[in-house]
């Protein structure tokens, strides 16, 4: 009797110790910018969406997409935000594991983050009066093959220009500002908020934005490594759903071309704990970016971007948009989530 009851207890202890490492959460490491291009990660994290999935999120701060490539090909980071940019393709073709999985940056109607800025002392002087204007001009961008030099190439052929009309000045977005009021530069494609503290440095004036040159263009996207995705799906599955439940509570927070009313508050206030910018007045007064709430990234102004990346030289070897994109983890997200009915 004593030997029965103690194989019992260590049968119990057993299936304890089972249940308990059931319940430990999966870790998820996360590369983020720290920008408001990850606000759907922040709100879910700060909400505890990813806690409720039964994922442990840890973010890891990089000050480029660039440099989240090899980690994210090595499997030593799970998941990152950035551009699609020429670079991952070329990594991709040379046989890294990364995959785009949803949207984390977009650019409907009436959401345009990244803004086109012309130096003030230009149109003052007549310099500057029209997009034709642009011939010959150093304009502000982030990095070759980013997708801000697509958008912008979008811009100079609606006026009859190419991207060798005009020469590229490659700038983190910060420097864009200092390069603005220094008068470095004549322009720049400038994400938001560099945009708005050149605009109120009286260096700079908004000509236009990516949401009026190129609607819906595709700025930015989830990424996961391979390894995360086809090595951990149903843990790949589960932090989507998160996200995207932090996404749709950012497009609650969103009237009339901005983070606004309460819900935009609430969002505001995730976005000042989360990011560098401190101060809430700033988030009130930019052009916030677009977040599909459903998730899926708009593949037509992706492959309409790779074409340019092609025709510029930036892309080594073959690759093509469905060997990166892979939109399985959002469908899976949508069929527990359901639609997106706005707030």
């Amino acid at each position: 009797m004593r030997l029965r009851a103690a194989c019992v207890a260590v049968m119990a202890t057993g299936l304890l110790g089972q249940a308990a490492f059931a319940a430990e959460p999966a870790h998820v490491n996360v590369a983020i910018s720290q920008t408001s291009s990850d606000v759907g990660i922040f709100v879910a994290i700060k909400r505890g969406y990813f806690r409720d999935a039964g994922l442990e999120v840890k973010t890891i701060p990089f000050d480029s997409a660039a440099k989240m490539v090899a980690p994210l090909g090595a499997g030593e980071l799970d998941v990152g935000s950035g551009s699609l940019a020429a670079g991952v393709y070329n990594a991709v073709a040379r046989g890294v594991k990364i995959e785009a999985v949803a949207d984390s940056g977009s650019a409907p109607p009436g959401y345009g983050h990244n803004i086109l800025l012309v130096r003030k002392d230009l149109i003052e002087s007549g310099r500057w009066k029209v997009l034709q204007d642009f011939k010959g001009m150093t304009i502000a961008l982030t990095s070759p093959g980013a997708s801000s030099n697509a958008t912008l190439n979008v811009a100079l052929q609606q006026f009859g220009l190419k991207f060798a009309d005009i020469e590229p000045v490659y700038l983190g977005y910060p420097e864009h500002v200092l390069a603005l009021v220094n008068r470095k530069v004549d322009a720049g494609l400038t994400a938001e908020p560099a945009a708005t503290q050149a605009i109120e440095a009286n260096a700079a004036v908004r000509v236009t934005s990516d949401d009026v040159i190129d609607p819906y263009h595709q700025a930015a996207v989830i990424l996961y490594s391979s390894v995360f995705a086809h090595d951990h799906p149903e843990t790949a599955t589960r932090f989507m759903t998160a996200y995207l439940r932090g996404v749709r509570d950012y497009n609650d927070g969103l009237k009339g071309g901005r983070i606004a009313g309460p819900a935009g508050e609430a969002i505001i206030a995730i976005l000042t704990e989360y990011t560098n910018i401190k101060d809430p007045a700033v988030y009130r007064a930019i052009s916030p970016q677009g977040c599909n709430p459903e998730g899926h990234v708009n593949k037509l102004s992706l492959d309409k971007d790779l074409q340019f990346y092609r025709a510029q030289g930036w892309i080594n070897g073959e690759i093509t948009l469905d060997q990166v994109v892979d939109d399985r983890f959002v469908a899976a997200a949508l069929k527990e989530l359901g639609p997106y009915r706005p707030k």
